[in-house]
């Protein structure tokens, strides 16, 4: 098998431009590749081929809803952590099997393995951490950073020269709200977070998985859409294979009182994804994450120069990826989804 981390060059135009409107809003009709067919003046049947190549390609990693976990009712947190460099495989492969870590990164700093970790309401955040990480040989110490605000969310790729579109998500986190999920609510989210599968109908085969007719389905996530509690219903790329081959989390250093300023206005550039305000500590004061994308390291670099320009700050840090030990996405009511 190949590589999945081998960079790839997407070459046909048409395909660059399937991957931008895949990634943007997904049509949530009973025919959506009807509907991005017409947009590119081709037959539904040669997108579902074209798309089921890029699967197979590894360049489209999965179509589905992504949600907000606060608003499911989840609690979610970035944990850095200082491991020995003797041991960082070793724990970073054995915190990649929690089904609540969606994304386990080494990186480049003392604080050198970084993830997300996402617990269902019955869980304790500062108990769970405790669990998976005091009983590791080699690890040191470990911050817990929750998003105190979130100024941007949502990666874009482009892949064709496309302008970055509306729906790459720029908003409050307190938009987000937790509400209780009736057992069908439950149901749709279950089937909405799995990979669509490339049939003319796809919603139709979702929903009869879930016991909900194809109607039901379509409202609910028009409505979850609608009320913030889906950021969007889209396909996310392989960086690597889809020839961003560099990117960072850069760390801001900037005073309270200037926070959300800066925030704004880090979150308007186009190759930043996602940018968030956490906690600090003495010995870590950073409050602003920015995660940033490029083709190229030296296109990291020019990108790196504009936001110093943007925000009128040059005190970060830059921490870049040294080895990917999982990247997925949540799966929520997990015992539900498998069932």
């Amino acid at each position: 098998m190949e590589d999945e981390n081998q960079l790839s060059i997407v070459s046909c135009q048409l395909d660059r431009q399937l991957l931008d409107l895949l990634q943007t809003e997904f049509p949530l009709v009973s025919r959506p590749w009807d509907s991005i067919a017409e947009k590119l003046s081709i037959s539904s049947a040669e997108v579902m081929s074209r798309v089921s190549a890029l699967k197979t390609d590894g360049i489209i990693r999965q179509i589905s809803a992504i949600f907000d976990s606060a608003a499911l009712g989840y609690t979610s947190a970035l944990i850095a952590s200082a491991v020995s460099a003797e041991q960082i495989d070793a724990v970073g492969e054995a915190i990649a099997k929690h089904p609540g870590v969606s994304h386990c990164y080494a990186r480049d700093h003392y604080f050198n393995l970084w993830f997300t970790l996402t617990l269902e309401p019955k869980h304790d955040m500062k108990t769970e951490i405790e669990w998976l990480l005091a009983g590791e040989e080699g690890v040191d110490r470990w911050l817990v950073l929750p998003a105190i605000q979130v100024f941007k969310i949502g990666v874009f790729l482009p892949m064709a020269g496309t302008d970055i579109p509306a729906a790459r998500v720029i908003y409050p986190k307190s938009a987000s709200q937790s509400v209780p999920l009736t057992g069908a609510a439950r149901a749709a989210v279950i089937a909405l977070q799995t990979d669509i599968p490339i049939v003319d109908t796809p919603f139709a085969e979702l929903s009869a998985k879930a016991g909900l007719s194809e109607d039901d389905l379509l409202a609910r996530a028009v409505s979850f859409r609608d009320s913030g509690a889906m950021r969007r219903f889209a396909a996310v790329l392989r960086h690597n294979r889809a020839g961003f081959a560099a990117n960072a989390m850069v760390c801001w250093r900037v005073e309270q009182e200037q926070i959300h300023d800066i925030g704004q206005r880090l979150a308007t550039h186009p190759s930043v994804s996602h940018c968030y305000e956490r906690p600090t500590f003495p010995d870590w004061p950073y409050p602003l994450y920015t995660m940033v994308h490029s083709r190229r390291d030296d296109q990291l670099h020019a990108v790196l120069g504009e936001l110093e320009q943007l925000s009128g700050f040059s005190d970060h840090l830059v921490l870049q990826s040294v080895r990917e030990y999982k990247k997925t996405r949540v799966i929520y009511f997990r015992g539900e989804a498998s069932s």
